[in-house]
């Protein structure tokens, strides 16, 4: 346990240099958004096209890893929407809180750490993951507010939703990736090198861009915030593992990579959502600053469990 410990307390410790040069002034705290920018659109979308161009399109869908992630997700999903439903939230609230308890920080966080110490075999997997989520769950829950905002379902409210996901830069590198694979495009020597020296600032710029995010939380709310938090942390992966190793019986390492997915803290891209329809802002950030804090050590905890079989 202690070696899997130090082998992801680097992670952690890139989120707290982050945190720390803002809190210590060394860098503004608007410089965040422009790390973050310069992270998402280039540098991870870098990583994400060099890694999905080597993978077989054929071999990266498993139609039995697809079925256990999103029975399992959307099943916590369920979950989170009938507890904030119970507290008499509104659909719009109900939906974000939803979104909390089984949206991960995949992008920034997970394909970064997960490659490192699961190995280039987990690549498919995370990427995966991180394809469901951004697809399915970003366009329900725009279309779920929507329907909230107008009162009814109106074929209106499905653009915004599908202009967001195809203008989300991590989903058109993964598909200009997969179709230079599928089409057997050769990759220049140049162009691989550009790639990969682009794709390696994605680790230490996002890690660093999520720790300086973090200093301009505070935390308010925190019953809510506990409750999403553990949503997250625990019933997620718990409910895709069972899924996937019980039910729809994948093979076991894609298995476990899911589950350590499903086990990451809740991703910063909810909050980004929560800003934008102005929905649950507090408990969505003050839920992540926890989550995040959290898997410091039950992310180790997934890791060895994965590692040991």
């Amino acid at each position: 346990m202690l070696p899997i410990f130090l082998k992801t307390l680097p992670f952690f410790l890139l989120i707290g240099t982050g945190w720390l040069a803002v809190r210590l002034r060394i860098i503004p705290s608007e410089a965040a958004a422009w790390l973050t920018k310069f992270v998402f659109y280039f540098a991870l979308s870098a990583m994400l096209f060099r890694f999905s161009s080597q993978l077989d399109l054929a071999e990266l869908f498993d139609a039995r890893f697809v079925a256990a992630y999103l029975s399992g997700s959307v099943l916590i999903w369920v979950i989170g929407m009938a507890v904030a439903r119970r507290r008499g939230l509104p659909l719009d609230e109900m939906a974000i809180e939803a979104q909390c308890c089984m949206i991960g920080n995949t992008g920034f966080l997970g394909v970064p750490m997960l490659l490192v110490l699961l190995g280039e075999r987990a690549v498919g997997s995370v990427l995966l993951v991180l394809a469901i989520d951004t697809i399915v769950f970003s366009t329900l829950i725009t279309l779920v507010i929507g329907v909230a905002r107008q009162g009814r379902f109106r074929l209106a409210v499905i653009w915004p939703a599908l202009k967001g996901v195809a203008a989300n830069p991590m989903v058109v590198s993964m598909l200009a990736g997969l179709a230079w694979g599928w089409f057997r495009l050769p990759m220049p020597a140049a162009l691989d090198e550009y790639l990969s020296i682009l794709g390696a600032a994605a680790t230490p710029g996002a890690l660093f861009a999520i720790g300086a995010s973090l200093t301009g939380i505070q935390l308010a709310r925190t019953g809510p915030a506990l409750w999403l938090s553990f949503a997250k942390l625990f019933l997620h992966p718990l409910a895709v593992g069972i899924a996937a190793f019980l039910i729809f019986k994948v093979e076991p390492f894609a298995a476990g990579v899911m589950v350590a997915a499903a086990a990451l803290p809740v991703a910063g891209n909810v909050y980004i959502l929560a800003q934008y329809f102005g929905v649950g802002v507090q408990r969505v950030s003050s839920a992540i600053l926890i989550s995040t804090a959290a898997s410091i050590v039950t992310i180790p905890l997934v890791i060895h469990w994965i590692t040991q079989g």
